[in-house]
């Protein structure tokens, strides 16, 4: 009886020392059993249904017995059942420093944008923008457009506009083709990649997109491939010709394109010693009638 009542009462120090209730120290934990029966019911549910993932686990062993959610989570971590997440693999590009542009063909962006016909059939848009000029130099519309179709429309712009200084765009698989980055190579065109997820970057083509999409694309309805052709080449004219823009002083990219090689023909004409009121005979003129008007 005294060895008893000793051990009582070490236990009550015991107790007060650790701020524990006296009827908790003697208590065994009694789940371990459980526990192990409930781990391997999960495991087996889990070689069973390979893809299944906790929540989807929770819900099965539930049809068997009560159990809560967050012990089979706990389980589930603790077994190793966890499947492995694959990250989707992007590429690293480091930001660049913006040149600011100061004449036409300095750089260039280009972008696509998608939409559908009446069929339901969707269909690509190929937008390439001149960043100084604001001018859209090419709209090229087709079900499907690969590497080798922007490079030929690339090649035909050049050809009515010449070489570009750089060629700012994103990271599609257009992009960056091999065939892509050695015609660019071969042409002495730099390549700016914007970085994934930063658009802001390529801000004039996605502003050009913006405008397509909001002034053209969702007030018409296409029939088909060759009217969505002929709408959007329509569109590209008034947008060139006709619509004022903001940040050209309400001029039209047409009219300030014409006003800056006009302003670089007359730095020119200086540079060899001509007069901006005589040009050289070497400077083509618009032909006029008696009255001095332009034809």
């Amino acid at each position: 009886m005294e060895v008893r009542a000793h051990l009582k009462c070490s236990e009550r120090q015991a107790c007060k020392l650790m701020m524990v209730a006296q009827s908790s120290l003697r208590y065994q934990p009694r789940k371990a059993e459980q526990d192990k029966e409930d781990a391997a019911r999960l495991k087996q549910l889990a070689l069973e249904n390979l893809r299944y993932r906790s929540p989807r686990l929770c819900v099965l062993l539930r049809r068997e017995k009560l159990i809560n959610h967050k012990k089979v989570e706990r389980l589930y971590r603790e077994q190793g059942l966890a499947l492995r997440r694959k990250k989707r693999k992007r590429i690293a590009r480091v930001a660049m420093e913006r040149k600011l542009t100061e004449r036409a063909n300095q750089e260039w962006a280009l972008d696509f944008v998608a939409d559908s016909v009446a069929s339901g059939r969707h269909i690509r848009i190929l937008t390439v923008v001149d960043v100084h000029t604001r001018e859209c130099v090419a709209l090229v519309t087709d079900i499907s457009i690969g590497s080798g179709r922007v490079i030929r429309t690339l090649e035909q712009v050049i050809e009515e506009r010449g070489l570009p200084e750089r060629i700012r765009s994103d990271n599609g698989p257009e992009m960056t083709s091999r065939a892509y980055l050695a015609w660019a190579m071969e042409r002495g065109i730099e390549l700016v990649h914007i970085r994934p997820g930063k658009p802001v970057e390529n801000a004039h083509i996605e502003s050009l997109n913006g405008r397509l999409r909001e002034e053209c694309l969702n007030v018409n309805w296409f029939r088909n491939l060759l009217d969505a052709r002929r709408r959007l080449a329509a569109w590209r004219a008034h947008y060139n010709e006709k619509r004022p823009h903001s940040a050209l002083g309400n001029r039209t990219p047409s009219e300030y394109a014409l006003a800056i090689a006009s302003a670089a023909l007359c730095i020119a004409e200086m540079g060899r010693g001509g007069s901006i009121a005589t040009p050289s005979s070497q400077t083509h003129l618009p032909a006029s009638n008696q009255r001095g008007e332009v034809i």
